[in-house]
């Protein structure tokens, strides 16, 4: 999906919620500018949706959940990001609740349009989590998969697996 800023003055948080209650559209937020997010092609749904099921499979009877790009993930006081997946494993992350408050794996599918700021403002941001232990990112164009894991020291360590060619 692509994010293009959509508000020309600051907002808060509570301004932020207000908007996604009433919008169709649904839109991050970082330390109180809104960006929009348009839709991504088939592509990216169909890796998205193959996400989430392989995850769900993955976790079997462990008491966590995988949600899909419909649930903002809590970075922080200031910053909500709507991943293409979330992993937690926290209770208070169930129900009726609109935000995920302890995201431990996020999973982005990246596309021409979001590779940059995947790669550079919001992993900046999930790594600024303390609460984030893998960040995963899932290419379109081609056959690859990187994933960051948080080791003890609270640096980060990739694992990057590349198959074939372009898609």
């Amino acid at each position: 999906m692509v994010a293009q800023p959509s508000q020309p003055h600051s907002m808060t948080v509570e301004e932020w919620r207000e908007l996604e209650r009433q919008s169709e559209m649904k839109h991050e937020y970082f330390d109180g500018r809104v960006y929009a997010m348009a839709g991504g092609t088939l592509d990216h749904s169909q890796i998205s949706n193959n996400l989430v099921r392989t995850l769900e499979d993955a976790l079997g009877e462990r008491p966590c959940r995988v949600y899909n790009s419909d649930a903002a993930a809590r970075l922080s006081p200031t910053c909500f990001t709507y991943p293409d997946a979330t992993v937690t494993c926290d209770e208070r992350d169930r129900g009726r609740v609109t935000e995920v408050q302890s995201p431990r794996v996020i999973v982005e599918v990246l596309s021409d349009s979001t590779e940059a700021r995947d790669r550079g403002k919001k992993f900046r941001n999930y790594r600024a989590c303390p609460l984030v232990q893998e960040y995963v990112l899932v290419a379109t164009k081609y056959q690859s998969v990187e994933v960051y894991r948080r080791t003890p020291e609270g640096q980060y360590c990739s694992n990057k697996q590349t198959e074939g060619s372009e898609i």
